[in-house]
């Protein structure tokens, strides 16, 4: 085969995560939402009834379906069916930065208004244990706790190892992640919901362009 024939079959390829297709993919939104005059941020906690993580602290969000147009639909639609509100009700919906977690799956966070007051909102007794939301002002005041969760590489007992430099020596990188903490009130957020409050505080600290 010519070469230029063969590099043209990736001319127009659009590239993404490599492996993302073992990947689980999930949207979330960061709803802001006014209280009394001031911005706020809402937050779940889940479901005490729920399979996974339940009572943790979370956004609104969940995996992708295949109905879904792309990762900003997703995100709509799991908020508006954990709040019981309608599609219209949320605006300005702008995407952060994408996680790719070591656990095999990728987070779509988006951030977004919720046009309603919050009385109003109806969330999915199912899904949602209750909601509350904190002052953004007091979020952007508080650094949050960091502590470091260090990762161990255990390769199964048939590994190769005769077949790498260093064998069984090997000097595997084993990475470490950094788990935020925010508190407020009884509240504790972390994990994830955590690492994406952060995130977005930070990018609203950056000068404007």
């Amino acid at each position: 085969m010519d070469v230029n024939d063969l590099l043209m079959r990736f001319k127009d390829r659009t590239p993404k995560v490599l492996g993302s297709e073992t990947f689980s993919e999930y949207a979330i939104l960061l709803p802001l939402i006014e209280v009394k005059g001031e911005v706020h941020v809402l937050f779940e906690v889940r479901s005490l009834n729920m399979r996974r993580q339940p009572g943790e602290i979370c956004f609104p969000g969940g995996r992708i379906d295949r109905s879904d147009s792309d990762e900003r639909a997703a995100a709509i639609r799991e908020t508006t069916e954990e709040l019981g509100i309608q599609e219209h009700v949320i605006s300005d919906i702008y995407p952060l930065d994408y996680i790719v977690s070591p656990f095999g799956t990728i987070i779509y966070p988006f951030v977004g208004k919720l046009n309603i007051p919050l009385e109003e909102l109806r969330p999915n007794t199912a899904e949602v244990e209750e909601i509350f939301t904190t002052p953004l002002s007091y979020m952007r005041e508080k650094e949050p706790e960091l502590y470091n969760i260090k990762f161990k590489m255990e390769p199964e007992e048939s590994f190769p190892y005769n077949q790498i430099p260093g064998g069984e020596n090997y000097d595997w990188q084993a990475r470490n992640m950094k788990e935020h903490f925010y508190y407020y009130q009884d509240k504790v957020i972390w994990g994830l919901t955590a690492r994406v409050l952060h995130h977005f505080i930070k990018l609203l600290a950056q000068p404007s362009n």
